[in-house]
């Protein structure tokens, strides 16, 4: 009797133990002893019965029972018991009831013992994970410490103290191997569960993993007067990083580079020696974007907001700076600003600019026959359309030098008289091409674009009313409308499909599928 309760005192002080060395609950590697004794039973008295295992928490008693469930009628004989069965032990039994048997205590044989280990061992490695996601899934954007337990072609497993880490090849920088033992610093981009178990994914080539060293090497930055407002890198090989300061006196590149380099130069020893471009943001985009293509210099930008581009003219000797080894330097300032950039020298930029002043030329020349010299005047005055010249106010026009309101008025009734005619040929077409006059009938449909149309094969109410606003501004391409435009022109070719309806709210119109049925 003494040495049963040495060993039930035992088997919770083993439960402890285990407990504290993997880092989880001692109920948990409890239960996952009951479970195995279960396994256990059901081994020796069959697995078809509803055998279950009870450690007492207090003695570290251990029971083992069978149960059976009252059921009418009988399916199953190992697990259910009758209605008239039951009642013999219980008067009062009735279906549902459970009733439990005490069965003898089992002498664990070694293949039996073996498999209680192995389900203890693969309980308790299942808490162990479940409180590695609990301890790690709000740690991503992290740095964290390790020692590499083992390399596995190019994809490395760290260890980290309570939890171990994967560092994938891919997420390394280039030539960089490590050895088991070698210390590694990683930033934590993912926490997830996975078939296998929650895994930590971390990464030496991540952008922010750049900026959380900087905050450790930067006081400022910790503190919040410095903020890292953006970060590109090539990993091992080149990065940019764009800083502010929220205190005027302090000078955020200045304080990023630290004395003599010694703050970023820790930076970059950590980084296998990727150099660091260290610049300073700014809310205007077009100085932002002269920032970040330093070191190269740069005499002229050109935005285009509806495309996200942005064009930049430097000198002919600076083109391959700005440009950079394999076109890294680009790459590094657009992915920093999030706009793209298409580079100029200042001889393409001229040669470019003395074709459009041609073309533009040429443009007014043919359609409201004038000679080169007004043809270059309008353009030198920032003409760009037929259109502008029609219907600019009569004084801007006579305003220009060497124009009086005469010519001004002959110009402007020129430029009317060959949109009139162009809209004629737009309106042949449109009919050639079989576009009905009720599309031709909606506002914002220009002759044009009733040409467009029909060549992309939306000739009635129905083609256009089943568009959606993407769609009609992807095939106008140079013609689209703005996307409210969009929708009003796809809205008036719906509406006959509401005809003879009740009026709707605001918002109803978008149904229009079920109302297309009714028409």
């Amino acid at each position: 009797m003494e040495t049963n309760t040495l060993f039930r005192t035992e088997l919770l002080q083993v439960a402890d133990a285990v407990a504290r060395e993997k880092g989880i609950e001692a109920a948990e590697v409890i239960e996952a002893m009951e479970q195995a004794i279960q396994k256990a039973g059901r081994a020796k008295y069959g697995q078809e019965h509803d055998i279950r295992a009870e450690i007492d928490r207090k003695t570290g008693e251990i029971r083992l029972r069978r149960f059976l469930t009252v059921a009418d009628p009988v399916e199953n004989e190992f697990t259910e018991v009758s209605v008239t069965d039951a009642k013999v032990r219980d008067p009062q039994a009735e279906v549902g009831q459970e009733f439990s048997d005490d069965l003898p205590p089992i002498d664990l044989g070694r293949i039996a013992a073996q498999t209680a280990k192995q389900v203890i061992v693969q309980k308790v490695r299942d808490a162990e994970r479940s409180r590695q996601f609990e301890e790690y899934k709000d740690r991503t954007g992290e740095i964290i410490n390790g020692i590499v337990k083992r390399n596995e072609f190019g994809n490395v497993t760290v260890d980290l103290g309570r939890a171990e880490a994967l560092l994938r090849r891919d997420e390394t920088l280039p030539r960089e191997s490590f050895r088991n033992g070698d210390r590694v610093r990683a930033y934590i981009y993912d926490v997830r569960q996975e078939p296998r178990g929650p895994q930590i994914f971390i990464s030496r080539s991540h952008p922010q993993f750049m900026a959380k060293l900087f905050g450790q090497e930067v006081p400022e930055i910790y503190d919040g007067i410095i903020e890292i407002k953006a970060v590109a890198r090539d990993p091992g090989s080149r990065a940019k990083i764009a800083v502010i300061s929220h205190d005027n006196s302090i000078d955020p590149v200045g304080a990023c580079v630290g004395m003599r380099g010694s703050r970023v130069q820790a930076v970059v020893g950590e980084l296998q020696g990727e150099k660091i471009d260290i610049i300073p943001w700014s809310q205007d985009t077009a100085t932002f974007v002269v920032n970040a293509l330093a070191p190269a210099e740069v005499t002229k930008v050109v935005l285009d907001e509806d495309q996200h581009r942005i064009e930049v003219v430097v000198p002919d000797e600076q083109l391959s700076l700005a440009i950079g080894r394999r076109g890294q330097n680009v790459r590094l300032a657009s992915q920093l600003t999030g706009w793209d950039i298409d580079i100029l020298t200042e001889e393409e930029e001229s040669q470019r600019r003395q074709e459009e002043f041609r073309q533009r030329s040429q443009l007014f020349i043919d359609a409201l026959d004038v000679d080169d010299v007004i043809a270059h005047l309008l353009v030198a005055e920032g003409f760009t359309s037929i259109e502008q010249i029609a219907y600019v106010p009569l004084e801007d026009l006579a305003e220009i030098e060497g124009f009086d309101e005469e010519v001004a008025e002959e110009l402007r009734n020129r430029a009317g008289q060959h949109l009139e005619e162009q809209d004629q040929r737009f309106d042949e077409q449109r009919k050639e091409l079989g576009v009905v006059d009720e599309i031709a009938a909606i506002e914002g449909v220009s002759p044009a674009i009733l040409v467009r149309l029909g060549e992309k094969e939306v000739k009635s109410l129905d083609d256009l009313a089943d568009l959606a606003s993407d769609e009609l501004i992807e095939m106008l391409g140079d013609l689209a409308p703005s996307e409210d435009e969009a929708n009003a022109i796809i809205m008036a070719a719906r509406a006959h499909w509401f005809e003879g309806e009740e009026p709707q709210d605001a918002g109803d119109p978008a149904e229009s599928p079920e109302a297309e049925g009714t028409s």
